[in-house]
């Protein structure tokens, strides 16, 4: 048996991401990039296209044994084009559209019995959610784009619509969940993770979630776990979930390698990258223990510091566990343009989180020393 040829329609950091692992497996990965240099692009095979062109898209596809996603902005028609010409595709169409439209979505998990927020669709009117409200762009938004708080009449008058409204939670914090699932059906889950918000984008992780109880972590995966078979994903997806006191609320999902899993690759024994390579595959898929007591992760956001290589310099000097993983982007202010690890035990999980902030700030440029 030949080794497989996996395509990725995009050409981002998480695509990136997937090159190791799929070098180590002996697994051909290409990616379908906008321009040659985009992330993916610089490190491995790539054809430059357009992801919303289905015949440019299937051309892509014909090369590869399976295709899979790095990102949700592919249209519907575009994978149900796919489908229709025999293309091995996941997560599929009837999956994939719960991480494209948010109320579908929202649809989905009540028909699942799983715990939403109240919700509606709305055109215009009068709302039966009481302000203050969540209004979201039901398909487009990420990292706090597309996402309101909307206080009255007028505010939400202001906005384009349809729109999906959901009820303002008053939560404790925002955690997330990485699953993997086969097409044959097994399925695993990660150790939640703790995700720290700054404007609607995340710039922390840690894992485990701090002072969580046994319980409420198993609460966690098995609410994973039921949206994985009941949508019938084959991939990897993230859960993100509102902690509620004593309960969890859904927030949305991301059908795809994320952000809140890349601690993975330095703290669990198989990384959510190789993990979406395995199931896709329809390989068995791996252990997914920790590797330590404590993993932190911090995004790097773009700042006014260009030069991403000679903080090296100080950061590799001043804590030499730390772990780098730069996206070579275009450095621009707010954009993602890598992420730092840090491993730890026992009871340094504060010494932990200083060290990764140092470093995000000092590769931003929000500090020099």
């Amino acid at each position: 048996m030949s080794f497989p040829k996996v395509g990725v329609i995009g050409a981002g950091q998480l695509a990136r991401m997937m090159v190791a692992p799929a070098t180590e497996l002996g697994i051909n990965l290409s990616v379908f990039a906008a321009i040659p240099d985009d992330s993916a692009a610089q490190v491995c095979d790539f054809v430059v296209g357009d992801y919303k062109d289905s015949a440019e898209v299937l051309a892509f596809a014909k090369g590869c044994d399976v295709v899979t996603f790095e990102h949700e902005q592919v249209p519907q028609s575009v994978i149900k084009h796919l489908e229709a010409n025999g293309v091995r595709v996941y997560p599929r169409a009837d999956a994939f559209i719960y991480s494209q439209d948010k109320l579908a979505m929202r649809e989905k998990m009540d028909e699942l019995e799983l715990p939403n927020p109240r919700f509606q669709k709305y055109v215009g009117g009068a709302p039966i959610i009481d302000f203050p409200l969540i209004a979201k762009a039901p398909t487009g938004g990420y990292d706090g784009r597309g996402v309101w708080v909307v206080n009255n009449q007028e505010e939400l008058d202001a906005l384009p619509t349809p729109l999906l409204l959901e009820e303002k939670l008053d939560f404790t914090r925002e955690i997330a969940i990485m699953v993997a699932r086969s097409p044959h059906g097994q399925a695993a889950t990660w150790s939640p993770t703790w995700t720290v918000q700054r404007d609607g984008i995340c710039t922390t992780t840690v894992t485990p979630v701090p002072d969580m109880s046994d319980e409420l972590a198993i609460s966690a995966s098995s609410i994973a776990l039921t949206i994985a078979q009941g949508i019938n994903l084959v991939g990897v997806m993230a859960v993100e979930l509102f902690q509620v006191g004593d309960h969890f609320v859904i927030n949305e999902l991301a059908m795809r390698p994320h952000n809140s899993g890349h601690w993975t690759i330095e703290g669990s024994t198989t990384s959510q990258f190789e993990q979406h390579l395995r199931a896709v595959l329809d390989l068995p898929l791996g252990d997914t223990s920790r590797t330590s007591d404590w993993a932190v992760m911090g995004n790097i956001l773009g700042g006014e510091k260009s030069d991403m290589y000679r903080p090296y310099l100080h950061l590799m000097a001043r804590t030499p566990a730390l772990k780098f993983h730069h996206y070579r982007k275009v450095v621009k202010p707010g954009r993602k343009i890598g992420h730092v690890t840090l491993l730890g035990d026992g009871d340094h999980l504060v010494e932990l989180m200083q060290e990764v902030d140092h470093a995000i700030d000092y590769l931003s440029g929000a500090i020099d020393e």
